[in-house]
């Protein structure tokens, strides 16, 4: 059908409701808008759907969402899985409880039965809950970090992790196979609830998933000592994080927790925010307000479905609240983890850390320091959980920690996806270290600059709109890969991995080799001076971004170093 005739079929058949054909009729005379909702299906990707809210095909609305749920469920039912049941969260977001409702009617009127949350809940706990509940998949109801006016829909499978190759194009087939709305199955709540189908989880979950925490504390002897002291100022940015992240915090005895009171509860149009992304600095304003009437020693904020976690510390020299990147923040929980783990003998056998290629250098750095394996995988943390499964499964090694540049990370097994909340409760052991020693977080860091180098890393991104714009993305990829830079101005290709080819290139014996790694349309170029780039389309959005990292002498040095690498790459391009 073309966009016209999907649109007259949605105003004109009784399967749809009148308030959404009411919201069509609105747009009757907007030719644009029509084609937007409704010049293609929206895409379910290896991350699930995403999108803005909305009737038609190409919006999120509680028709794609039940046919999104409707291919799911055939494929549960193809794999054995009907018997597991399948566990569902959801976050703040405009639609999102509505959506988490459609989702477990549909698979209950499939005979698969539904656990959900009485209410919002944290992704990572999704993670642990579907397991803790031994379901085949699981479900959450969320659009992350975007704007407002999008929500999202991500699938895991029964490890805990989100779907990875190659179940996730299986899943996506069996939802592209599904064309006809009125093949989607759905049953009423009552029903589903009086027959067993429709569970509602709340509270036991979130017990077990307290205790799995707590597990990862290493010195609570220390909290303790300095919890008279400590302040800490945090922020949900309206979402997920408030419950769990201020519970888990008084439970290990932190008295000063202050919460920023605009950004405290839940609101789908994040009104004090611009951004939900504890990326963006100007998402921290309130938060960095608060800190400085408080005197805070620490500011964290979790995004909306708290996955990830964004800090600013303290600088006693200054009395300026330093920024962290996800890479800063991630290699200083890891570096305790593993210094402390060591000193107390709690370190397993064949400890492991992960990351992604496009995480900062500075993590091989550290696992070597410490006699870890160090493992490295694609661009997603569901392929750090893909890991966890995979040791387990080998017995070859036990996974410590892992983390992505992105803000997120992960401290032990009980989630198999990055956890802002327990990435905060590390976060905040660490500062209660630092706060016993009689330094600052930000001291810690730069001593972890000055043992192990100032590695320093950004990102630049192009934006491309329209099909003109995914030919020029395709063409720049191209360009990469078929005539590889010798060199980015001063800094040598030693190394051109090409991860949709499977080779690793070595420019200076002319040796190819496998990369290891799934086939993924990335493209790495490992620098002399301990440097490097890599270019990814990106699979949400029209943009190509490129990864860097250089490493220098000093936060300055390595400043420059990384301005210069970017402009020697926009030169090139």
């Amino acid at each position: 059908m073309s966009y016209r005739e999907q649109y007259d079929f949605w105003l004109k058949d009784a399967y749809f409701d009148e308030a959404t054909k009411e919201e069509l009729r609105s747009i009757a005379g907007n030719e644009g808008e029509i084609e937007d909702r409704f010049y293609k299906e929206l895409e379910f990707g290896t991350g699930g759907l995403r999108g803005v809210i909305g009737a038609g095909t190409n919006r999120m609305n509680i028709y794609t969402v039940r046919k999104a749920t409707q291919g799911l469920a055939n494929y549960i039912i193809k794999q054995g899985g009907r018997d597991r049941g399948v566990a569902i969260a959801y976050d703040s977001r405009r639609m999102s409880p509505e959506f988490a409702d459609e989702a477990a009617l549909c698979l209950c009127a499939n005979g698969i039965k539904a656990y959900v949350f009485d209410a919002l809940r944290p992704t990572p706990e999704l993670s642990f809950a579907l397991r803790t509940l031994h379901c085949i998949s699981g479900i959450v109801i969320t659009a992350s970090h975007n704007p407002p006016e999008y929500n999202g829909y991500k699938a895991y499978w029964e490890d805990g992790a989100q779907v990875t190759a190659p179940r996730d194009k299986e899943i996506i087939t069996e939802v592209k196979n599904v064309t006809d709305y009125h093949e989607v199955k759905t049953m009423d709540k009552k029903e589903a609830m009086d027959k067993g189908l429709y569970q509602v989880i709340g509270k036991e979950i979130d017990d077990a998933y307290m205790a799995e925490l707590k597990k990862q504390i290493i010195h609570p002897e220390i909290i303790k000592e300095v919890a008279d002291e400590i302040k800490i100022v945090y922020t949900p940015f309206h979402g997920t994080g408030n419950v769990p992240v201020r519970r888990i915090l008084s439970e290990l005895g932190f008295k000063h927790v202050y919460v920023v009171p605009e950004q405290e509860l839940p609101d789908p149009d994040f009104t004090t925010l611009e951004y939900p992304n504890p990326e963006d600095p100007k998402a921290f304003t309130l938060a960095l307000k608060l800190a400085k009437e408080k005197n805070a020693d620490i500011v964290l904020a979790t995004d909306p479905d708290a996955d990830r976690l964004g800090i600013y510390a303290l600088d006693s020299k200054t009395g300026e609240y330093m920024p962290f990147t996800g890479n800063m923040s991630g290699m200083l929980i890891a570096e305790y983890i593993l210094r402390e783990r060591t000193a107390t003998h709690t370190m397993p056998e064949n400890p492991a850390l992960v990351t992604t290629i496009v995480t900062t250098n500075m993590a091989g750095a550290i696992a070597k320091d410490y006699g870890l394996r160090f493992v490295e995988v694609l661009t997603g943390f569901k392929y750090i959980g893909e890991q966890i499964k995979l040791f387990e499964q080998t017995g070859s090694n036990n996974y410590v920690f892992g983390l992505e540049e992105s803000y997120g990370c992960l401290a032990g097994t009980h989630a198999r996806d990055k956890d802002a909340v327990v990435a905060v409760m590390c976060l905040c052991e660490v500062a209660a270290w630092c706060k016993k020693m009689g330094i600052t977080v930000w001291d810690q860091m730069l001593r972890l600059y000055e043992k192990y180098g100032y590695y320093k890393e950004t990102q630049y991104a192009m934006t491309l709109k329209g099909i003109d714009g995914a030919a020029q993305i395709q063409a720049i990829m191209d360009k990469l890969r078929s005539n590889p830079p010798k060199s980015f101005g001063d800094l040598r290709v030693k190394e051109f991995r090409d991860y949709e080819k499977d080779t690793v290139l070595d420019l200076e014996t002319g040796e190819t080799k496998p990369t290891g790694l799934p086939k993924s349309n990335v493209l790495y170029f490992d620098l002399t001076n301990d440097s490097w780039c890599c270019a990814r389309p990106s699979g949400t959005e029209p943009k190509i971004k490129f990864y860097m990292g250089v490493k220098g002498t000093s936060l300055e040095d390595a400043q420059v170093r990384l301005e210069k690498l970017t402009e020697d790459l926009k030169a090139y391009l």
